[in-house]
């Protein structure tokens, strides 16, 4: 529950008033947890926009989806931002740029990114590996049906082999 500045009502977190900004405003939070729905609310953020907890390099800033649940009560202030969800960025498939618009990538489409088709023909074989990916998967490799997130500049490299 949101609570106004000049009050310091006792709350689920007791009398501990909990303070975070988003988009650069100050906001103060009665409870130790915010769900990015709240964060999303209280910040007028539109649907087509994704909310970041931004993080001390050398990590990346962290997405807040709207079901996350974010503990404020860390020994730092959290800083949420919103960011236009028009994400575009580059990535590098077998030595080549490719555009991409989505946090994630499947199996499926990256094949699709280097041959311009998914062949489901049993005598093909696709192998996948990627490398330069973000904290939560940075390198594997991908079987079908497999998704991964992405971010900007990451490698994949596809092959394709014939089982006859």
């Amino acid at each position: 529950m949101l609570k106004n500045k000049d009050k310091n009502p006792k709350g689920e977190y007791g009398n501990r008033v909990l303070e975070f900004t988003i988009n650069g405003k100050k906001y103060e939070w009665n409870q130790q947890y915010i769900t990015g729905a709240e964060i999303r609310r209280l910040g007028h953020i539109a649907k087509d926009e994704e909310i970041f907890l931004s993080v001390k390099k050398p990590w990346e800033d962290e997405p807040i989806p709207d079901d996350k649940k974010v503990n404020l009560a860390r020994p730092e202030i959290e800083h949420f931002y919103s960011k236009d969800n028009h994400y575009k960025i580059t990535l590098i498939v077998n030595g080549r740029p490719k555009q991409w618009t989505k946090r994630t990538i499947t199996f499926e489409q990256v094949v699709v990114l280097t041959f311009e088709n998914y062949d489901p023909n049993p005598n093909k074989v696709y192998t996948v590996t990627y490398d330069r990916g973000p904290c939560e998967n940075p390198e594997g490799s991908m079987v079908k049906s497999d998704k991964v997130l992405v971010k900007d500049r990451m490698i994949f490299n596809v092959t394709c082999t014939d089982k006859s």
